[in-house]
């Protein structure tokens, strides 16, 4: 069995920031992470779902996941973020090694950004 290749980073000004450079993410770490934002999703929207009438179903695949409430949803791949809201608008996406999450060319801590999306979902009625 061959270990992962290493991955190049370097700092990003004064933020601190890690910025990608040239080698992907391992695929164990991306099915990782992957498996993290499905759980951070279900959870958020669970625990926002508490007061609703309504409640959510994260489907979860290799390469989608899916969050439905009500007649509203989110899907994610890999790449991008779409929304029930505008289908036809899909946002760039990535999953990110520091466990941060890029949407819409903006960086978030992935939990910060779970949060915001499930409360925001679960609030509309």
């Amino acid at each position: 069995m061959k270990p992962p290749a290493p991955v190049e980073m370097t700092l990003r000004g004064e933020t601190g920031m890690m910025d990608d450079r040239i080698v992907p993410h391992s695929s164990q770490l991306h099915t990782e992470l992957w498996t993290s934002w499905a759980s951070l999703l279900r959870s958020y929207t669970g625990a926002h779902g508490l007061n609703s009438t309504h409640h959510a179903v994260v489907e979860v695949g290799p390469t989608e996941i899916i969050l439905r409430v009500d007649t509203r949803w989110l899907r994610f791949t890999p790449t991008s973020m779409t929304s029930s809201l505008h289908p036809e608008h899909p946002e760039p996406f990535n999953l990110e090694e520091d466990g941060t999450v890029t949407l819409n060319n903006t960086r978030e801590e992935m939990d910060l950004l779970a949060e915001r999306l499930a409360r925001e979902i679960m609030s509309m009625s």
